[in-house]
């Protein structure tokens, strides 16, 4: 008997035990092709690769118009980030083209762009080949960024005749005009 389990217990593999990490997967529907499938690394539909999220479209509430500056937040890296992201936009390119044309990976230029990583200098000259710009647009602060623009705005002689006018509001009278301008652009009309 002794010998039967003994052989028995020598035919019979030993069985490990370990802990075994358990990931949690998210699961969810393609909005166009209504597959059900886990995301993707890529947030693509793996049968129609588009985009799984979709932003829904951003209504703006009528807001109080004043004179003060708005508040700037981040260092030089966000200054980085907006342009490359700016301008990448601008050229209907997207995160992975950009990341081909300057021979990186595609995380990369999503860290330069979220103000994760900051580009070397090395790095912000291939960068701005690959975007047909100078370096000096992906660097510039925003003062100089903000005297451009009102340099542009106040060449239209419209809008310089408004600025000039702009003091002499006050705040009621600052958010109906806006209110109007917004309304005038978007094609609705107020009833009184």
């Amino acid at each position: 008997m002794y010998l039967e389990s003994h052989a028995l217990a020598l035919r019979t593999p030993r069985m490990a035990t370990s802990i075994v990490s358990v990931e949690t997967r998210e699961v969810v529907r393609c909005e166009y092709c209504r597959l059900m499938q886990y995301r993707t690394s890529n947030s693509l539909c793996r049968k129609c690769h588009r985009p799984l999220d979709i932003e829904e479209p951003v209504y703006l509430a009528p807001r109080l118009v004043t004179s003060q500056p708005v508040p700037v937040s981040g260092g030089a890296g966000m200054q980085v980030a907006g342009q490359v992201r700016e301008l990448r936009r601008a050229r209907h390119l997207s995160q992975r083209q950009l990341a081909g044309r300057m021979l990186v990976p595609r995380t990369y230029i999503s860290k330069i762009e979220n103000g994760k990583a900051i580009p070397t200098l090395g790095s912000l000259e291939r960068l701005a080949n690959a975007l047909g710009v100078e370096v000096r647009q992906l660097v510039r602060d925003e003062r100089s960024c903000r005297e451009e623009e009102v340099t542009s705005i106040l060449s239209d002689p419209f809008l310089a005749e408004v600025a000039e006018l702009l003091p002499h509001l006050d705040s009621l009278h600052r958010t109906l005009f806006f209110g109007a301008v917004r309304d005038a652009a978007t094609g609705r009309r107020r009833t009184a």
